[in-house]
């Protein structure tokens, strides 16, 4: 490979790193990456395209992601394609154990175990009346309960711990 071939691949690198590196306009302590929305990321010469999966179809954060990917992209000298892939469906299984750290760190319980659709055969829709035991970021109590089924986005659910009575959000299994 010619010299000019290694700077293209260390100018491709920086690129899928930094736009990878975007941090979730909602829950900054955590990146796109790390959220598992970026499903494929390809650089050819001056043109980037990047498929990405909102967590929800409704998500109102992907047009600000979409932005911040194509701000990443000129600033490195290229310009991006944007492209939303709703199937198959995003699921929490796609964020990476780092970034579910990140968010237990900055006290967003993350999401446990795997995701209920995943790999459910079609049919009909088992239903579990168990009560979900969620983990108290603060205190790492299991002793916790939900106050609201929804938090300040519609991933995230309102609990408070019943052992240091911390009110936290728990970014949700889907």
């Amino acid at each position: 490979m010619s010299q000019g071939g290694m700077v293209g691949d260390r100018a491709e690198q920086s690129l899928e790193q930094a736009i990878r590196a975007i941090p979730d306009p909602e829950i900054p302590v955590i990146t796109i990456d790390d959220l598992g929305i970026v499903r494929e990321l390809s650089v050819e010469g001056d043109r980037a395209v990047v498929t990405i999966t909102p967590t929800y179809s409704g998500c109102p954060a992907m047009r600000a992601i979409a932005d911040a990917i194509e701000v990443t992209a000129r600033r490195h000298g290229v310009r991006a394609e944007v492209v939303t892939r709703l199937a198959p469906a995003w699921t929490t299984d796609w964020m990476s154990e780092s970034g579910k750290e990140s968010l237990r760190r900055f006290g967003i319980a993350p999401p446990t175990g795997t995701a209920a659709h995943s790999g459910r055969p079609a049919g009909p829709v088992p239903v579990d009346l168990s009560v979900r035991q969620v983990r108290c970021p603060h205190c790492g109590s299991d002793r916790t309960e939900e106050t609201s089924r929804f938090g300040s986005t519609a991933c995230k659910a309102l609990r408070r711990c019943l052992s240091c009575r911390e009110p936290f959000e728990e970014f949700k299994p889907i």
